[in-house]
């Protein structure tokens, strides 16, 4: 169980302050993508991957609860997701909804589902 969805666990390996951009994400059955961007704020981590080709170039917010691991050395992140509930997550649009109140508490419900916090 998730303590906080937007927070990293500690068994992730996450160092604050690492750059993960450009990292590759792994869904529980395979490659979903990479990190454009990412955030180590308090209580407000996350990653947007970027999917390319795979859901047609669309983003997704993960929030950083749904990481499993992080393979530094081989500048990938597993995820405790599958592709599908990846490609089911709320739509990602602009840049500007990672600090609108409103889509957050959605994206966190949707997450929250998943790990029945």
């Amino acid at each position: 169980m998730r303590d906080n969805i937007w927070g990293y666990q500690h068994t992730t390996g996450h160092t604050a302050g690492s750059d993960l951009i450009g990292y590759q994400v792994e869904a529980t059955d395979g490659h979903v993508g990479k990190v454009d961007k990412h955030s180590d704020d308090f209580d407000s981590a996350y990653l947007v991957v970027d999917t390319g080709v795979w859901i047609f170039g669309k983003h997704v917010l993960l929030p950083a609860g749904t990481v499993r691991s992080i393979d530094a050395a081989d500048q990938k992140i597993f995820v405790d997701l599958t592709k599908d509930q990846i490609k089911s997550s709320p739509e990602f649009v602009v840049d500007e909804q990672i600090s609108d109140t409103h889509y957050r508490e959605v994206v966190a419900r949707y997450y929250e589902n998943h790990y029945n916090i």
